[in-house]
């Protein structure tokens, strides 16, 4: 068996050698997985990494390693391939790297694929244009009025929403936000596809709230029995 390589951290003053590879991690999360978000599920992640012994490289000021993910994930979503980048100081083999990573993914979490990347490449968060995800309506018993309804969401100009922020809300447009909106079966109830845009001024298209735009136009409430981000589309189409 070959023998684990234990992490080297320089002394203090002594300048961190760049990185030498980068692994792109296809993630998938259950919908029952720990609801953990921002600072915990990070916490997470580093000791997971920690565990497995592999090479991570460690920028100055950063002891413990750093999983970039491509954009967050709603609490309690499912998600069917995840994005997120890792770092190596040395060069590895993948069956090594997916080897060890795949013996400590995180409860509700497993790895789908693992791929080296160009590791002097774009940051991945800012090459992350936009998101895929099911849903899953139930008790949709008109498909030709919710599928108007779709329709209707893609050549509107405007699509005014309020969403809450804070203590507050914040009126903001829906339409630059939605790419794709279709209904794929109905009977019993509606599976719809969707696609949101991730921007960087207007921010993330989010998919209860097409579901939202779609009620207001139907004339009632439709309710979600589940929605899954099936993946992130990156800039240059992949994803």
């Amino acid at each position: 068996m070959e023998p684990v390589s234990t992490p080297v951290t320089p002394a203090p003053d002594a300048p961190v050698p760049p990185a030498q590879q980068r692994w792109r991690l296809v993630l998938a999360r259950s919908g029952d997985a720990p609801r953990l978000a921002g600072r915990e599920l990070a916490d997470l992640w580093d000791a997971a990494i920690d565990s497995t012994g592999l090479p991570i490289h460690r920028p100055s000021g950063r002891p413990r390693p750093r999983l970039a993910f491509g954009a967050p994930l709603q609490l309690g979503m499912a998600a069917e391939r995840e994005l997120a980048d890792l770092l190596m100081a040395e060069l590895l083999p993948a069956w090594r790297v997916r080897e060890a990573l795949i013996a400590v993914m995180p409860e509700g979490w497993s790895l789908v694929d693992v791929y080296d990347v160009w590791v002097g490449g774009q940051a991945l968060a800012g090459r992350v244009v936009a998101a895929d995800y099911r849903i899953e309506l139930p008790g949709v018993t008109d498909p030709t009025a919710l599928a108007a309804a779709a329709e209707h969401l893609l050549v509107a100009s405007r699509l005014p929403r309020v969403r809450p922020k804070g203590d507050g809300s914040v009126t903001y447009d829906l339409r630059p936000l939605l790419a794709e909106v279709a209904v794929e079966r109905v009977g019993p109830g509606a599976s719809l596809r969707v696609r949101t845009r991730i921007h960087p001024t207007f921010g993330t298209g989010r998919p209860e709230e097409v579901v939202a735009a779609l009620g207001d136009r139907v004339g009632r409430p439709l309710a979600i029995r589940a929605i899954v981000r099936e993946r992130l589309v990156l800039a240059d189409g992949s994803t």
